[in-house]
């Protein structure tokens, strides 16, 4: 079937959404992940004014080809590679029905990217973890390295040995659990281009639905990989009374007792990476190039216009959560967070979930913030 989608006419299979349904067999097309795509169009293209030089872009599951043949449409020289056949005929003719060069190759990607690379962009958009990639996505990869993963359950510790298996870290399943997914995900991309004595540093990362998803800028050079590897660390939780705590290095010091309640059931998860998850002002730019010929556009500015406002936190409190532990009505979420503000502490909502809350504040701090200071 033909779908419209950012302005082109692009072949595809019957759609399946993956969360629900899986990839099932041959050609995979997930409609359900166009604001992914065309959160990835506007990147490329804020991209492409602060990096002039970026070029080539390799699509490295083509699958129907839909993001090699949107990068094509904003100028890129793209490279599809899936290692199903057919998948390589439909990139193809996409590609030409669309009038757009473009080259769509049947090889393993890992392959690919050591004998063909290196590539400005590489995008790994696998089914499940991006892992197996990863090696020669960096090794291989000049400017930007776009990954998103959909295996949530590992990534937040729901499915912890999974979790450990794949990531080479130790996630917790906590409230927090987007934080978590996407923090683990960041880690282990940052531990990876380091072997390659790269710094990868996040300039964009959002979660959204069933996947999380970020933008890394390569910078070679030991050095800077190491100043990169500085920013991970290790949280600590207290699942009782919900304190936790963030502590950079790369050994974990975990906590026997919560400092706030004395209880034993305090859990550590690490490393994970503790520092900004996007660049504000390119979050900014990414979004005033989400026009409207895209489908997404009002999803995406939304979702770029609260990532870019978005406190450097790695944890968030749900304030439903919050006003439970305090037997009190909830109040909306906008006059929370500004009575945060008001009480001088620093908050924002997070953008992947309604209730969460960003704050420097810790919850005692909030509770008076925002219960007044008469709270028990």
């Amino acid at each position: 079937m033909d779908i419209e989608e950012g302005g082109l006419t692009v072949s595809v299979p019957e759609a399946r959404d993956g969360a629900s349904e899986g990839t099932g067999g041959g050609v995979f097309f997930n409609p359900t992940q166009e604001l992914n795509r065309d959160v990835m169009v506007a990147t490329l293209r804020a991209y492409r004014d602060r990096e002039p030089r970026v070029a080539s872009y390799l699509d490295a599951m083509a699958a129907s080809g839909v993001r090699g043949v949107r990068a094509a449409a904003e100028g890129y020289d793209v490279t599809c590679a899936d290692v199903d056949a057919d998948a390589i005929d439909l990139a193809a003719a996409n590609l030409d029905a669309n009038g757009l060069d473009g080259e769509a190759v049947h090889r393993d990607v890992n392959a690919l990217l050591y004998e063909e690379g290196p590539f400005d962009v590489v995008d790994l958009d696998p089914y499940g973890t991006p892992i197996p990639f990863a090696d020669a996505a960096f090794a291989n990869g000049r400017n930007l390295i776009c990954v998103t993963a959909t295996d949530t359950a590992p990534l937040c510790g729901a499915h912890l040995q999974s979790g450990i298996r794949k990531y080479g870290a130790v996630p917790r399943n906590t409230d927090y659990h987007p934080e978590m997914g996407l923090r683990t995900l960041i880690s282990a991309l940052v531990r990876t281009a380091a072997r390659y004595d790269k710094a990868s540093t996040p300039i964009l990362s959002h979660v959204s639905r069933h996947y999380a998803r970020t933008y890394l800028e390569l910078e070679s050079g030991a050095r800077a990989a190491d100043d990169c590897l500085d920013a991970l660390g290790h949280v600590d939780h207290c699942e009782d009374c919900l304190w936790r705590s963030a502590t950079r290095g790369h050994l974990a010091d975990p906590v026997d007792d919560c400092p706030a309640c004395g209880s034993d059931r305090v859990l550590t998860a690490g490393p994970l990476w503790l520092g900004p998850v996007a660049d504000p002002d390119f979050a900014r730019a990414v979004r005033r190039e989400a026009t409207d010929d895209m489908g997404e556009a009002k999803r995406a500015r939304k979702l770029l216009g609260t990532v870019s406002r978005e406190i450097d936190t790695p944890t968030h409190y749900d304030q439903h959560r919050l006003y439970k532990q305090w037997g009190e009505p909830a109040i909306g979420m906008d006059e929370f967070v500004e009575r945060l503000r008001g009480a001088g502490h620093e908050a924002s909502r997070a953008h992947y979930r309604g209730t969460a809350v960003k704050s420097t504040a810790s919850i005692p701090e909030m509770r008076v913030a925002v219960l007044g200071e008469d709270a028990d």
